[in-house]
């Protein structure tokens, strides 16, 4: 038997049939962009931990070498009479390295936390251990640029021995903080992980598991006064981890995490 329908009837199901159709669509729609979104968070993480390690390279060496060179090198700094605007650049540049470097360990601690329940906030914990370290010597420095700018009222011997405290002060601030701690943080913790995972190649943590090591034995030997800080032993020492952190700067910036350790990742 034929059965007729009515125009009515055949404009229902037309509806419900659309309907239909256009409700399966869109959760395929949301389902794919959420499954792209991780991938899209994992790539700006990435982009930003470089970029973050390059602007640590670009604030402490300037800082160091530029701007608190006259203040670190001449003990007659202090008697200068003026506020240096020189060590205030270099102390505003130190307070930049210490958002960049706190902000390296929080960009990677969610692509890590999984995968290294330890190290990720152990890293992080590293991170503001070093910046610590870095702002006490900001402290020591604009102290001896107070100092500086009150000179001719001070007893110039005592301000000659205060100066010379502060300077010291600063000096062990760095041979600590980025003479040690970044060796254990950066250097062993990081390279560990980034071993582990393979969100960079191999041969690039390499650099930070020998790195960390170097720079650590090298701190620990200058803190025991067996070597002296800034020494060739040192500098030589140093090489690797520099250019692990220089390196995996550039990587993340550039290329990004492995896409194939991500999805191991995510697995997890």
């Amino acid at each position: 038997m034929v059965t007729f329908m009515t125009g009515r009837e055949l404009s229902t199901m037309s509806y419900a049939e659309t309907s239909s159709g256009t409700a399966g669509r869109v959760p395929h729609t949301k389902t794919a962009d959420a499954a792209q979104a991780p991938v899209r968070d994992a790539r700006l993480l990435a982009g930003l931990t470089g970029l973050l390690f390059l602007v640590t390279f670009a604030t402490s060496i300037p800082a160091l070498f530029v701007f608190y060179g006259p203040a670190l090198g001449d003990p007659a700094f202090v008697h200068g009479g003026s506020f240096s605007r020189s060590v205030a650049v270099g102390a505003i540049l130190e307070m930049v390295l210490i958002a960049a470097n706190i902000g390296t360990a929080l960009t990677l601690y969610p692509v890590l936390r999984e995968a290294c329940p330890v190290l990720a906030p152990a890293f992080v914990a590293a991170r503001i251990v070093e910046s610590g370290f870095i702002a006490v010597g900001i402290v020591a420095l604009m102290a001896l640029n107070t100092l500086r700018a009150a000179s001719p009222a001070i007893d110039p011997t005592a301000l000659t021995a205060v100066g010379a405290g502060l300077v010291a002060v600063h000096d062990w601030t760095f041979r600590l903080g980025p003479g040690v701690v970044v060796g254990v943080g950066n250097g062993l913790i990081l390279g560990w992980m980034m071993w582990k995972t393979r969100l960079v190649p191999r041969a690039l943590s390499v650099l930070g598991l020998i790195g960390g090591p170097a720079l650590l034995t090298a701190g620990a030997f200058v803190t025991l006064g067996q070597i002296e800080a800034g020494s060739t032993a040192q500098a030589i020492a140093t090489i690797p981890e520099f250019f692990w952190e220089l390196f995996l700067g550039l990587w993340l910036l550039v290329r990004g995490f492995d896409r194939s350790a991500l999805d191991r990742l995510r697995a997890l």
